[in-house]
């Protein structure tokens, strides 16, 4: 059962996605750079957080 309502979630995500796309293509590539700067700066407060282990978790 679990299966089936992941697989429903999922094609409505890609239903939608399409949609906008088709619809609006310019707030589709809003979204996109959202999402990437969002990746982008998770990355970066890992690659601080390990900077900072690296040097002994001091100030």
């Amino acid at each position: 059962m679990a299966v089936n309502s992941k697989k429903i979630a999922i094609f409505i995500l890609v239903v939608f996605a399409v949609y906008v796309i088709i619809t609006d293509p310019a707030k589709a590539a809003d979204y996109v750079q959202i999402g990437f700067e969002g990746i982008s700066s998770a990355a970066q407060g890992v690659g601080d957080f390990m900077t900072w282990i690296a040097n002994g978790a001091q100030d």
